[in-house]
């Protein structure tokens, strides 16, 4: 018929076409997930990676105890201004080129901090643990934008990837130091790391659906008035008070107890790595359950246990110590879990989890800096151990009130 336009197609040709964009979806997809864990690979490193070689940087550089407190507080407080930051750069330049930024601002800072004195270590710090917490705001994003059916699934691996990344980064930190022949060079071979996530993150993230979700800016109720926010946002406070007590001076107590600095170290990252098969059996088992506060509540009475033994006598038993310390790390999951099971809706839940994160990594912050300033006071850990053993049992309060099935 004149003025009609045949296109010729065959069935063939057409499932061709579908098996084809189905394909390079599912390998866009894969490389996204790469790239996601790559990324929490990189969130904890930074971190961990200094508690093995602390007592050497203060030697080195003829530090205080004061100022290892001031340096294990710094990623708390950058933890807890990124609630507001990260939103906005995401709104400014998009959230792939915010990770980009994030994760370039990470590997800049762990070659900043190992180039002088003092001061100079604690600038690098704040600049890495900088883009660390824009990252932990923004990857969750993600992780919701582009896999809407596997959130749960995802979240996991984001966190067990992410724990295991602290693990790695005390276990491995003091044989970096063997090779390398210093602690300077030890702690600048992360930024490998960060360069290698980047690299992926910008291969990964170019033209897949969802990688790059819009930033929305949500408006609602405040949640300052929900007694049952701020009981949320204590419990998430104090389970990372104390994490950043164990992940900032547990190495330290050991060798100070005449534990080797390599097995300081390895107890340190097995005790991040308990928590790892945690996030990703756990977490689900008591998302399922009508109430997570009896799983919070025994997680707490396992690493109080542990922290009696360090508080006795550390060196008598550091293995097990490690392990239950670790296994009461492993609540942290929970806290996440229990942020999105407390909000009826996403708006909740974002407002929710900014105000527990935000306020709560403040509270976090002041921990190891207690931690060392009490150790200085009373020149030994008693008083220090003594400390953390208040801050579990409120954990354990505020953990089992929020477990409990309500919404904000």
């Amino acid at each position: 018929m004149k003025g009609t336009t045949r296109v010729n197609s065959t069935p063939g040709q057409a499932t061709g076409t579908a098996e084809h964009s189905a394909g390079v979806r599912a390998a866009g997809g894969v490389l996204l997930t790469v790239a996601v864990i790559l990324t929490a690979l990189n969130l904890r490193p930074a971190i961990t990676s200094v508690g093995p070689l602390l007592g050497e940087m203060r030697d080195s550089m003829g530090a205080t105890a004061t100022w290892a407190g001031v340096l294990t507080t710094l990623p708390g407080l950058c933890f807890a201004a990124a609630g507001m930051a990260a939103p906005w750069l995401s709104r400014r330049i998009g959230l792939s080129r915010a990770i980009s930024v994030a994760l370039t601002v990470l590997a800049a800072g762990l070659l900043i901090r190992v180039l002088d004195g003092p001061y100079v270590v604690l600038g690098g710090t704040l600049v890495a643990t900088a883009g660390i917490a824009l990252t932990n705001v923004l990857i969750p994003v993600v992780i919701k934008g582009s896999f809407p059916a596997r959130v749960g699934l995802m979240t996991g691996v984001y966190t067990a990837a992410l724990q295991g990344g602290g693990a790695l980064g005390s276990a491995v930190t003091p044989g970096l130091e063997g090779a390398f022949d210093g602690w300077r060079p030890a702690l600048a071979s992360w930024a490998l790391v960060a360069l290698v996530a980047l690299v992926v993150w910008l291969v990964a993230s170019r033209g897949i659906p969802g990688a790059t979700p819009s930033a929305v800016h949500v408006k609602g109720r405040s949640l300052l008035r929900s007694r049952l926010a701020w009981t949320v946002t204590l419990f998430f406070g104090s389970q990372s008070l104390l994490a950043y007590v164990m992940m900032g001076w547990l190495p330290e107590v050991y060798i100070d107890n005449g534990v080797s600095k390599s097995t300081a170290g390895l107890l340190a990252g097995l005790m991040s790595l308990i928590a790892v098969p945690i996030s990703i059996f756990v977490s689900p088992m008591a998302a399922r359950s009508s109430s997570q506060s009896p799983w919070i509540v025994g997680l707490g009475v396992i690493g109080m246990a542990g922290v009696i033994g360090l508080l006795i006598d550390p060196a008598a038993a550091p293995l097990l110590w490690s392990i239950l310390v670790g296994l009461g790390m492993s609540v942290f999951s929970l806290a996440l879990t229990v942020i999105a099971l407390r909000a009826r809706t996403t708006e909740d839940t974002a407002q929710l989890s900014g105000m527990a994160q935000g306020f709560g990594y403040l509270l976090a912050g002041l921990g190891p800096l207690s931690f060392g300033l009490l150790h200085d006071l009373t020149d030994g850990w008693t008083v220090p151990w003594t400390m953390v053993l208040i801050v579990y049992l409120v954990q354990m309060v505020m953990g089992a009130l929020a477990g409990r099935n309500r919404y904000v």
